[in-house]
């Protein structure tokens, strides 16, 4: 049996920015991005805390340590500059697969840079 798991996120990231005109992504700083064991064009799944909106888009990788949080073309709709949201990846593993299996979790303050590894470590 296989079972679809977290594989990584980002929690509470702050949308820095929303561009309505651009190809449909979601701009991610690369530091956020390797941190959370995220890649270019891999397809994420975005929660929006704001406002309660939930959509699927894929990863842009964008300035490392710029901070920034930009949903692209139509999601823009679904998430403005400001809201809280977090961005998930899952995984499909098999049951041999789940023992040793840790999701990368990456916790950020309110200008997306990652808290303390120790405040990372809380489930």
């Amino acid at each position: 049996m296989r079972r679809t798991m977290m594989k990584g996120k980002i929690h509470r990231a702050t949308v820095t920015d929303s561009n309505l005109d651009y190809e449909g992504s979601i701009t991610i700083d690369a530091n956020l991005m390797d941190n959370a064991n995220i890649i270019p064009y891999e397809a994420v799944d975005i929660y929006n805390v704001t406002s309660g909106e939930r959509f699927s888009t894929y990863a842009i990788k964008g300035e490392k340590g710029s901070g920034i949080i930009c949903i692209n073309g139509a999601a823009a709709h679904k998430a403005r500059k400001g809201d809280i949201i977090i961005i998930a990846t899952y995984a499909s593993l098999d049951e041999s697969e789940l023992e040793n299996f840790k999701p990368k979790k990456v916790y950020v303050d309110g200008n997306n840079n990652i808290k303390t590894p120790l405040l990372q470590a809380v489930n």
